[in-house]
């Protein structure tokens, strides 16, 4: 008997489209017209589905946000330990730099300065990395017996703001001749290894690495 082929569901061929037109063309010169015809559908079809521009990249944006937070999540969940896990998630940010993911969630968070709705979305995503970041930093002060003066809330709103900083400096173009953004995020990991191996007993190596970019 022939296979039956499931055909992709509308709303789902309209969120491929327009993940592609929007690390294309950008947030703000993103077209719904233009979305539509990528994806082959009536713009009738895309306003049916998303109601507004904002409506579409809010549903993209919230897709891609909730699959990295659950990437992440895992990762930091797994048995190693806690410096490699952070210099993991560097290299997960490379990757999310590379897709254009931050891109399009920097331009949400801009466009939130100006509209509510938007705001409010993009506030709640930064919180979820947050939240994570939260528990990460529980984890370290059990570990090591405290974060100095630092409670875990505090440490990781430290790194959650450094990481979303760099991405958008990262992103205006500052390479390592400007500004060390990338091996200053990494210069953390080595802190982690560092307090890490003194809490297990190990005399530390950390420290003589070369700077990336």
């Amino acid at each position: 008997m022939p296979v039956a082929v499931t055909e992709p569901l509308t709303s789902q061929v309209i969120l491929d489209a327009a993940r592609t037109t929007l690390l294309a063309d950008g947030y703000a010169r993103l077209s719904t017209r233009k979305v539509a015809q990528e994806a082959g559908v009536p713009l009738s079809q895309l306003h049916y589905h998303f109601g507004s521009k904002g409506g579409l990249v809010l549903a993209l944006l919230t897709a891609e946000n909730e699959r990295r937070l659950a990437r992440q999540t895992a990762m930091y969940a797994e048995d190693a330990p806690l410096w490699r896990r952070y210099e993991q998630a560097c290299d997960f940010l490379e990757d999310d730099l590379e897709s254009g993911y931050v891109r399009v969630l920097q331009e949400m968070i801009a466009a939130g300065w100006s509209t509510p709705e938007i705001g409010a979305a993009a506030q709640q995503m930064v919180a979820g990395w947050y939240e994570l970041l939260t528990d990460v930093a529980t984890e370290a002060s059990a570990t090591f017996g405290g974060l100095g003066p630092f409670s875990p809330a505090e440490a990781a709103t430290l790194i959650c703001n450094a990481f979303f900083g760099a991405e958008a400096l990262l992103l205006l173009g500052f390479d390592r001749h400007q500004m060390p953004i990338r091996a200053s995020l990494r210069r953390i990991g080595e802190l982690i290894r560092a307090a890490e191996e003194r809490s297990a007993g190990i005399s530390s190596t950390v420290g003589d690495g070369d700077e990336g970019d």
